[in-house]
C-alpha cells in the first residue's frame, strides 16, 4: 500500500472518530412532546397524594362531627364544604378544632396536627369544594402602626381590649391575642370565627389588615405603661376601678388614723 493510501486512511479514520466523539458529546435529541392530559394527570396525582392523606386524617379526627362527606351532622358540627382554606387553617392552627365535645366555645389550645397535616386536611377539604376565603398573605412590616391602633380600637377593642389582652362578653370570652400569628390575625378578620364579626376587603383592605397585625404584634404585646404600673394591661376601665378601690381604701385608713388621734 502506498504512502498516499495510508495517509488517506488515517485522515478518514480521524474524521470518523471525530464524528463519533461529537455524537457522544452532543445533547440528546429532544423527547417527543407528551400528551398535555398526561402531564396534567401526573400533577393532579401528586396533589391528590396530600389530599389522600388529608382524607385519612379527616376520617379519624373530623368525620364524627362533620360527617363522612363533610356536609355536617345535625347538632354536632356544620358543613365544611366551601368554608375556604383560611377558616380551616385558623381553626386547626390555633387548636380550636377538633373540639373536645360539640356545643362548647372553641378556645385556643395546642394544635393537634403539624403544618404538613394541616396542609393535607386543607387539600382534601378544598378539593371537595374550592369556594371560600383563601389563606391571606399578611405583611405587618408594611402596616401603619397609628392606623392599626385606631382600627383596632374601633373594631376590636370592645371585645379584646385595647392591649389585645382579651375580655369577657355576656355571650363569649374574647381571647387574648398574645399568641396569635399575623396570619391567624388576618384569617380571623376575614372569616369571623365563632361569634366574631367578619370584615371583608371593602371594610378592611389589605393595608388595614397589615396595620392591625402590626399593632397587635408590637404595641399590643409591649404596651407603654406611662403610669408605671400596668395592672396587667387589663384596660382603662378596670384599671380605673382598681385605682378607685385602692384610693378609697387609703382614704378610709387615713380617716381612721386621724379619728384615733383625735380621741
Amino acid at each position: 500500500m502506498s504512502d498516499r493510501h495510508r495517509t488517506a486512511k488515517r485522515v478518514l479514520a480521524l474524521v470518523l472518530g471525530s464524528v463519533a466523539l461529537w455524537g457522544l458529546g452532543a445533547p440528546p435529541a429532544a423527547a417527543p412532546a407528551r400528551n398535555p392530559a398526561v402531564g396534567a394527570g401526573a400533577r393532579a396525582a401528586s396533589r391528590s397524594a396530600d389530599a389522600f392523606d388529608g382524607r385519612a386524617l379527616y376520617v379519624d379526627e373530623c368525620a364524627s362531627c362533620h360527617g363522612p362527606d363533610a356536609r355536617g351532622v345535625s347538632g354536632r358540627g356544620p358543613s365544611l364544604r366551601g368554608v375556604g382554606s383560611a377558616a380551616i387553617d385558623f381553626y386547626l392552627s390555633t387548636g380550636r378544632m377538633p373540639l373536645e365535645r360539640p356545643g362548647i366555645e372553641p378556645t385556643r389550645t395546642e394544635p393537634l396536627n403539624d403544618e404538613r397535616g394541616r396542609a393535607n386536611l386543607i387539600a382534601y377539604l378544598t378539593g371537595l369544594d374550592a369556594r371560600g376565603t383563601p389563606i391571606p398573605i399578611v405583611h405587618p412590616q408594611r402596616g401603619d402602626l397609628p392606623r392599626g391602633r385606631r382600627l383596632f380600637a374601633d373594631a376590636c377593642s370592645g371585645c379584646h381590649q385595647i392591649a389585645a389582652k382579651g375580655g369577657v362578653d355576656p355571650e363569649i370570652t374574647a381571647p387574648p391575642l398574645e399568641d396569635a400569628t399575623p396570619t391567624q390575625i388576618a384569617e380571623a378578620i376575614r372569616v369571623g370565627p365563632y361569634l366574631m364579626p367578619r370584615f371583608g376587603p371593602r371594610v378592611l383592605d389589605e393595608h388595614d389588615v397589615d396595620s392591625i397585625a402590626r399593632y397587635v404584634t408590637t404595641f399590643g404585646r409591649h404596651p407603654l405603661n406611662r403610669g408605671g404600673w400596668g395592672i396587667g394591661n387589663i384596660g382603662p376601665i378596670p384599671e380605673g376601678l382598681v385605682a378607685w378601690l385602692l384610693a378609697g381604701g387609703l382614704l378610709v385608713l387615713v380617716a381612721r388614723v386621724i379619728g384615733e388621734r383625735s380621741t
